[in-house]
């Protein structure tokens, strides 16, 4: 699979604390063939500055920058991923600014693509980089991941017939799916994490149209524990659930 083929968006807003790391990891896959896209979501911090350097740095990688003036984590993506359509990309994977996708993550995606596969759900992990895990942390986040899955599982199962297939937690930072099914599913909503969590509409768009979907234990990104450190992890699971959580800020860096 050639590097126009296969791409990987990730939207960013003032990430400069953090995207140095998600790049390091990207430049690091043992697969390489694949184009990068960073959306730049109309950021105020030095974030694209960290972008350019690391472009130019590494001018062996294939790697676009471009700009989304209208904020949200959904209309970013959304913008990332119409635009690698448009390029030329048959499959489009997405992860976030404050990840670190495991070394074999795109070998991984590409071995299930193979499959024929239209949608490709990653397994999430918490990071222990950027802030140290407690024994009860090591617990306490898979528990919550648990219940988070379970609960999508009745309360998002739809009307009888609406979908193909039952709930997946599906994740933004750890998610591919081919052009096809991206153009025909209507995409990522162009929307703010305040008002709705993109991925999930997502993923409820796409089960509606196909059964090919998997979610894949060897597609690997550590996600940082950050949202959980601010709200507490009861808060960030309530946050999770339809919002039922209402932080004072959103944008937590």
């Amino acid at each position: 699979m050639r590097a126009s083929d296969f791409w990987v968006v990730v939207p960013f807003y003032n990430e400069a604390t953090w995207i140095g790391a998600t790049l390091e990891a990207l430049a690091d896959q043992s697969d390489r063939a694949f184009t990068l896209l960073l959306v730049d979501n109309d950021s105020t911090d030095s974030g694209r500055q960290v972008v350019e350097r690391f472009r130019q740095a590494h001018l062996d990688l294939a790697i676009e920058l471009i700009g989304e003036p209208e904020k949200g984590t959904g209309a970013a993506s959304d913008t990332g991923f119409r635009h690698a359509i448009a390029r030329g990309a048959r499959y489009i994977a997405r992860t976030d600014a404050d990840c670190l996708p495991r070394q074999d993550w795109v070998a991984n995606l590409k071995r299930a693509f193979a499959e024929d596969l239209d949608f490709v759900i990653g397994k999430i992990k918490p990071r222990s980089d950027d802030f140290s895990l407690s024994l009860q942390d090591r617990v306490v986040i898979p528990i919550l991941v648990f219940v988070a899955s379970q609960w999508g599982k009745v309360y998002r199962r739809g009307r009888p017939g609406q979908f193909r297939y039952p709930y997946i937690m599906v994740a933004g930072n750890n998610l591919a799916i081919t052009a096809d099914m991206y153009d025909r599913s209507g995409g990522f909503p162009r929307s703010r994490i305040e008002d709705v969590h993109e991925d999930r509409i997502l993923g409820d768009r796409v089960r509606m149209l196909t059964t090919r979907t998997r979610k894949k234990r060897n597609v690997v990104v550590f996600n940082s524990t950050r949202r959980a450190r601010r709200y507490g992890f009861i808060n960030t699971l309530l946050w999770y659930w339809e919002h039922r959580y209402q932080p004072d800020v959103i944008d937590v860096r």
